[in-house]
C-alpha cells in the first residue's frame, strides 16, 4: 500500500474512505470533525447518533452522504493529558481499526486527518510516528493507497519526517 501526504481540505480528496477525528459519542465536532460533518451534510449526524458510541482506540463506518469518498471511518483517539505508553497504543490502534475497517468494505484508497492532535493535544511529532508506524504494521488486501492529510504547512512537514524515518515503535 502507497502511503502518501497531502496539504489540503480532507474533505475535498477524492478517495474512497475519510476518516474522521472522532470524540467518543461520535457527535458533530469542531476543527476536522466539524469540516467533515458539514461537507457530509446532516444525515451523517443522524447515522452517528445510530452507531455510537465508540470507544478510544477503535473505529466505526458510516455512509459518506455528500462527500466525495463512499465511506466516513469515525476514528476515535486518545486525549494525550499526562501522555503515557497507553495513549500511543490507543492512538496507533484507532489508526489500525479505521485501516481494518476500509479494508473490510473493499475500499481502495482512504485519507487520515492528524487524529488526536487538534483539541485532544497529542504532540504532533509523535502522533505522526505513531500514525507511519501502525499503517504500515497492516497488509490490507484491497487498500493500494493512504493519503495522511496536513491542513497547514507545519503538520506537512511533520509528516512527512514521520514517512521518511525508518519505522521504529515511537518513543515517548
Amino acid at each position: 500500500m502507497l502511503i502518501e501526504t497531502w496539504l489540503g481540505d480532507i474533505t475535498k480528496l477524492e478517495v474512497d474512505a475519510i476518516v474522521n477525528a472522532a470524540n467518543e459519542r461520535l457527535a458533530p465536532g469542531g476543527g476536522v470533525c466539524g469540516a467533515i460533518h458539514a461537507a457530509a451534510g446532516p444525515e451523517l449526524a443522524v447515522e452517528c447518533a445510530r452507531v455510537g458510541p465508540c470507544p478510544t482506540g477503535d473505529a466505526k463506518a458510516t455512509a459518506g452522504y455528500g462527500l466525495t469518498g463512499r465511506w466516513v471511518i469515525h476514528a476515535v483517539g486518545p486525549r494525550w493529558d499526562t501522555g503515557g505508553d497507553e495513549k500511543v497504543e490507543l492512538l496507533a490502534s484507532a489508526y489500525r481499526r479505521a485501516l481494518e475497517l476500509a479494508d473490510e468494505m473493499g475500499a481502495r484508497s482512504i485519507a487520515f486527518p492528524s487524529i488526536s492532535t487538534g483539541i485532544f493535544g497529542f504532540p504532533q511529532p509523535l502522533a505522526s510516528q505513531t500514525a507511519v508506524a501502525a499503517l504500515r504494521s497492516l497488509e490490507p488486501v484491497s487498500l493500494q493507497r493512504c493519503v495522511l492529510v496536513a491542513y497547514d504547512q507545519g503538520t506537512l512537514a511533520v509528516l512527512d519526517e514521520a514517512l521518511a524515518a525508518p519505522t521504529e515503535p515511537p518513543a515517548v
